[in-house]
């Protein structure tokens, strides 16, 4: 039995047509690894913009949110993680879908191996914009505020805002900047000096990494699944990042 691991579908963008297309391959990834998997996790920006009003969300994505209910129906675990796309989930994924949604991190361990698993947001040395900004998104003022602007002003001003991130330019592709660059692989390392981890897994980075750490921990990234499709599964023993169908 198998644990299936996937990241940044960005799911709203870049259009309708293209976001039901990702949609759709989404779902059948989904249901392949559900044949064999005791659990399933998705770490984040699922969604390219997500907010919970008290009385509403934002339509579309139904066959997504219906294949995971299905798949948390046959009692397999499915964990969502939050994402700086879509951190303003407020309980109805768990109460509709049956999923687990977390915050920041978890370490679990399987089989005796550790995993530390995250989005992979403010992590690391940098960014300190970002950080202020997430910190501010993450309150509760900021989350009451925006509950106080009508859905058909709050959702497209979201959605407008959400067209200036780096994955929707066009021929937009990540590079690898080095280990000295790179703060999620720096993270890793660093934290691997207090704790011990076989398997770091982060999405958020845009870009599929598999970088052995030392001779024991790896640091694996999710990618993103717009430009590319990415997941990675774990047999018990090991751990592969793999292709699903082939992006057009």
């Amino acid at each position: 039995m198998k644990i299936y691991f996937s990241s940044d579908f960005h799911l709203g963008v870049p259009n309708q047509a293209e976001s039901l297309e990702r949609e759709k391959s989404i779902c059948r990834w989904l249901e392949m690894a559900a044949k064999d998997a005791t659990e399933i996790y998705l770490l984040g920006d699922i969604f390219d913009f997500w907010f919970e009003y008290r009385k509403s969300v934002p339509k579309g994505f139904v066959r997504l949110l219906g294949t995971i209910a299905s798949i948390t129906d046959r009692g397999i675990l499915v964990t969502v993680f939050k994402g700086n796309h879509d951190m303003w989930m407020f309980g109805y994924l768990e109460k509709e879908c049956g999923v687990k949604t977390i915050s920041n991190e978890i370490i679990i361990e399987r089989n005796k191996k550790k995993f530390y698993l995250h989005h992979g947001d403010g992590l690391g040395p940098g960014e300190p914009r970002y950080k202020i900004m997430r910190k501010i998104f993450r309150s509760h003022v900021c989350q009451a505020l925006f509950g106080f602007l009508h859905p058909n002003l709050g959702i497209p001003l979201a959605n407008f805002i959400s067209k200036k991130s780096r994955i929707q330019q066009k021929g937009h592709f990540e590079t690898y900047l080095g280990d000295d660059k790179e703060f999620l692989t720096r993270f890793a390392k660093e934290h691997l000096q207090k704790q011990y981890v076989d398997f770091f897994v982060f999405g958020h980075r845009h870009l599929a990494l598999d970088i052995q750490l030392n001779n024991n921990s790896r640091y694996i990234n999710l990618g993103e699944w717009m430009h590319e499709k990415k997941y990675a599964v774990f047999d018990g023993e090991n751990m592969q990042l793999l292709s699903w169908e082939k992006t057009t």
